[in-house]
């Protein structure tokens, strides 16, 4: 009897776990819930704040966060060059991955460890916005919302005593939010030297890993602690301050350094054509580069004198001196209004001969067109003297980077003292009631100087130097800078206006020799002011 009741028993197992797989599909497939409903769609000002705290993970960061901006045209570009993208991006990521796995394997006794399979799959990334910060330095700094749930094919072989094993990462989802400059800014395509990523914060990783077939992260415990791993690996190499540093270009190649210092000795002029309408003119000369960003350097005014006399020095850092030339423009000094070009000339670098003093009596013309009518007139000659001394090779200047190296003061200038040289460059947003015809007035120990009248403009440039000779540093003096708008016609009920103004302690100056900065404008809404200092020592 017990083993027909043993036999009936597994019949009866059998036949009623079939009956009921049967009736359990045939219930699940025939009868459906009637009380299922379409969601409800409803914009996110009328939902309740339960429900957006739910959502706020999931909103793009541009609505959350006016200062950052919406990148779907980023987006689109990434989704075109995701092909060639990949390829590059893993390219990179090999190359600077196998020092580091060099370095780690002989710890935990490793034989080695290559990537079989390496590629990002077919879905990229997608950037959720995107912050831009604007310095005053040679760089480019932007933090993104990063977000990518890819389908990557990683296939990692290790090899340990004997033994190889492949490990598959597969599902990979990262949510980061990277900070990328690009430094130095160089004149050179693609007009940036290095790219720095750091992280601003500990990134989110989560993905599968298959080890031999099986899918390893379902060992209990071991997916927190791979994930937390990975994410205290990651932070610890890259998060802000460090970077990951990728080499674009030479800098040194792609910014021209100075290579030599050109000495122009301004001495006289010569038979200068009449500019005021008294028979007379206030000249003075203006020395600038080709193809050099820096401001103009000037002389001295030499009033009512058609046959002036400077005897004046300057000191031009060279950068290229088979293709830059020294353009030398005489002016006549207007206290109102503009300043009437009276000749120019220029001299051609690659024609000087080096550690050779020359001087040069010059032929003003008034463009240097050969075709120009206007030059056959006389409009008398410019001598200078220049000397062009270029630097042996352990004479590069420390700064040469920013190609604007730490001058010595000229001589006359009292031993305690020193030469305090002052450039207006530009201001931006600023703005007037009335009239935006904006100057810029300094006023430094009662004295004052003033820039040109720039008419109608909220972004003036004037590339404008001042100097001042002093008897000792002002390490307790300030300079006080006024954006100002004078009415370009008669105008009697608003003729000046105050665009805003600025108070610049001269000690910090003192210290580090040189300054360039932007600063707020104190009763100005949004203006800005870039003014760059100079203190020089004989």
């Amino acid at each position: 009897m017990g083993f027909f009741s043993t036999i009936a028993s597994f019949v009866g197992f059998g036949i009623g776990t079939t009956l009921g797989l049967v009736i359990g599909y045939y219930l699940f497939i025939y009868f459906q819930t009637t009380d299922v409903k379409d969601p409800t769609i409803r914009p996110l000002a009328e939902q309740d704040s339960k429900t957006l705290q739910q959502l706020l993970p999931e909103i793009p960061v541009w609505i959350k966060n006016p200062d950052y901006d919406r990148l779907d045209w980023l987006n689109k570009f990434i989704e075109c060059m995701w092909p060639y993208l990949d390829k590059a991006i893993c390219k990179t990521a090999s190359t600077i991955a196998k020092p580091i796995i060099a370095e780690q394997i002989p710890k935990y006794k490793i034989d080695s460890v290559e990537f079989e399979t390496l590629s990002l799959g077919s879905l990229p990334p997608t950037f959720q916005g995107m912050k831009v910060y604007s310095t005053d330095e040679k760089e480019l700094i932007m933090e993104t919302s990063l977000k990518w749930a890819g389908n990557p094919n990683i296939i990692i072989a290790i090899k340990a005593f004997g033994l190889r094993a492949t490990v598959q990462v597969v599902d990979l989802q990262v949510f980061a939010v990277p900070r990328i400059t690009l430094k130095p800014l160089v004149p050179s395509f693609p007009c940036f030297a290095n790219i720095y990523v750091s992280l601003m914060e500990k990134p989110h990783v989560d993905f599968g890993l298959k080890l031999l077939g099986a899918d390893a992260m379902s060992i209990p415990g071991l997916y927190r602690i791979v994930q937390e791993l990975i994410k205290d690996q990651v932070a610890k190499m890259y998060l802000w301050p460090k970077a990951l540093e990728v080499q674009i270009m030479d800098p040194a190649k792609a910014m021209k350094v100075p290579v030599g210092i050109l000495h122009v000795k301004v001495l006289k002029a010569v038979k200068l054509r009449k500019k005021d309408l008294m028979g007379g003119a206030d000249p003075y000369v203006k020395l600038k580069l080709t193809d050099d960003k820096l401001p103009s350097k000037k002389t001295t005014v030499k009033y009512k004198n058609l046959n002036p006399e400077w005897n004046e020095e300057f000191k031009v850092v060279i950068k290229d001196p088979e293709s830059q030339a020294l353009e030398l423009s005489i002016f006549d000094w207007e206290q109102i209004g503009k300043h009437d070009k009276m000749g120019m000339n220029i001299i051609q670098l690659k024609e000087l001969t080096p550690d050779e003093p020359k001087v040069l009596t010059l032929n003003l013309l008034k463009t240097m067109d050969p075709n120009d009518p206007e030059n056959v007139k006389p409009r008398g000659q410019l001598t200078v003297e220049v000397l062009y001394n270029p630097f042996k090779a352990d004479e590069l200047p420390e700064n040469a980077e920013d190609g604007n190296p730490i001058e010595k003061a000229p001589d006359g200038t009292p031993a305690g003292g020193g030469l305090l040289v002052v450039i207006i460059h530009e201001a931006e947003d600023v703005e007037g009631k009335h009239h935006t015809n904006p100057y810029a007035r300094l006023t430094f120990k009662g004295e004052e100087r003033k820039t040109k009248h720039i008419k109608k403009n909220r972004d003036p440039r004037w590339g404008e130097e001042f100097q001042f000779t002093l008897e000792e540093p002002p390490t307790n003096e300030k300079l006080l800078v006024e954006v100002q708008s004078a009415s370009s016609k008669m105008g009697l009920l608003h003729p000046k206006e105050n665009l805003g103004y600025v108070h610049i302690n001269l000690s910090d100056v003192v210290s580090n020799k040189r300054i360039n900065e932007k600063y707020n404008l104190i009763d100005s809404k949004n203006g800005r002011i870039q003014i760059e200092l100079h203190w020089r020592t004989r």
